[in-house]
């Protein structure tokens, strides 16, 4: 038996447009009236799935044709359309943007598309715009158009009547304020830090019109039994970390994890442990520990102060116990961590090293690690730079031809900027923390 579900890709022509809100109310709104909703990411991101999350009540994963494959990808579609009323995936950026694009995934699973486009400064050219997206490469099938930031009825009329005969209309969300999601950096606000979120997905929610209610035709993503297959293909031997108590920080410093990692890990047989710098927790008893990406340079005193965690890292890294920092927790295992405003602090002083935020983008792109252990895939999204006596180790390669990442090893110690994807290569992700 295949499993089928109703689903839509949510797109635009490009970032900016309004997808994250316009997926949300649709997740909220659709819960809202009983039915269970899962979405989907596409693409690296870690702040889109937190309040993707909070609006549908259910756990969000990326799909990522580059990092996880199609096969990982459709397992995980297959999964969601067993337990589902409606699969929502927002797209990354605009439609025909990167590679793999939005359109690519949306091809190769058979996702109708529903076409979020700002029209805040146009009338009809919403037409043309809705017919590009539509039609400029073959294989795509445009279930709907939704108008964002709409000034009146009046004007959400136009645009309607704009739009190519038989592109369905899923109605328009007013040009509001109170409708958008703060940013900061790296994108929006990680969801538990916005006060009012739940205030402001029940009013996008409410804007949206009955006709955003109507439910796509059903997508079938393949047989529960290949499900089961790919899974079992995927995720190595069951037991290769079992036993293996690995300490992860998790707080708002901390927070740029894949559920899909924290997955594998427990399907490997690790048994996980959260902890919170931010709180004072200190590290946990364990065999190896792992910090991941986050915001480090929005708590300097906090983690500056947590001296107590310093030494016990320390001495975590001399027992010769793997300890594996990305990004942010590659920054807090720094000597001093400077941010944007010029305010330096000093940190955990594991790595010889200072890190330095900056105001511009210093690296966005695709990743893939050549470790010793094996080949892992990621990404790579920072505004910070590090300076650094430490021999690299090796630097990841970027498939679409930009710079790669370097990566910083002494003994069990692996360091780099590059969020990794651990279903890339579960076998290298066991050798990594066993």
């Amino acid at each position: 038996m295949n499993s089928a579900c109703p689903a839509l890709l949510v797109t635009a022509p490009a970032s900016g447009q309004g997808k994250t809100s316009v997926t949300a109310a649709l997740a909220r709104k659709h819960r809202d009236a009983g039915r269970r909703v899962r979405v989907f990411k596409t693409g690296p991101d870690f702040l889109d799935p937190m309040i993707l999350e909070a609006a549908s009540g259910q756990p969000v994963y990326q799909l990522d044709l580059y990092m996880g494959g199609e096969a990982h990808c459709r397992q995980l579609l297959c999964q969601a359309a067993q337990e589902a009323d409606l699969i929502l995936v927002e797209g990354v950026m605009g439609l025909y943007d990167g590679a793999p694009s939005s359109a690519d995934l949306a091809r190769l699973f058979g996702l109708p598309l529903l076409a979020v486009i700002d029209a805040a400064a146009m009338a009809q050219t919403f037409g043309a715009l809705a017919h590009g997206l539509a039609t400029w490469q073959p294989g795509l099938r445009l279930a709907g158009v939704l108008a964002n930031r709409v000034g009146s009825p009046h004007h959400a009329e136009m645009l309607k009547v704009a739009l190519p005969p038989g592109t369905a209309w899923y109605g328009a969300l007013p040009r509001d304020p109170a409708h958008a999601l703060p940013e900061r950096h790296l994108g929006l606000v990680q969801a538990d830090e916005v006060a009012d979120l739940e205030t402001r997905l029940t009013r996008l929610a409410a804007a949206l019109p009955p006709e955003a209610l109507t439910l796509p035709e059903p997508v079938t993503f393949g047989s529960p039994d290949f499900a089961a297959v790919a899974s079992g293909q995927q995720g190595g031997r069951q037991d290769r970390l079992q036993g293996v108590r690995i300490a992860i920080a998790h707080d708002a410093a901390f927070a740029f994890l894949y559920r899909a990692n924290l997955d594998l890990l427990t399907a490997l047989g690790a048994e996980l442990t959260f902890f919170s710098p931010l709180a004072g927790d200190p590290l946990p008893d364990c065999d190896a520990c792992w910090l991941p990406g986050g915001y480090p340079e929005l708590h300097l005193d906090a983690l500056s102060a947590h001296v107590g965690l310093h030494q016990a890292l320390r001495q975590h890294h001399a027992a010769g116990k793997p300890l594996l920092a990305e990004c942010g927790g590659m920054l807090f295992l720094a000597e001093t961590l400077t941010d944007a405003a010029g305010r330096s602090a000093d940190m955990a002083g594991l790595l010889p090293a200072r890190a330095v935020l900056q105001t511009r983008l210093a690296a966005l792109g695709l990743q893939e690690i050549q470790l010793p252990e094996g080949a892992l895939r990621g990404h790579t999204f920072h505004h910070s730079r590090l300076e650094t006596s430490l021999p690299i180790l090796t630097r990841a390669r970027n498939p679409n031809g930009g710079e790669g990442e370097a990566v910083y090893r002494q003994g069990r110690f692996t360091a780099s900027y590059v969020h990794s994807y651990f279903p890339s290569n579960p076998d290298a992700v066991a050798r990594l923390f066993q």
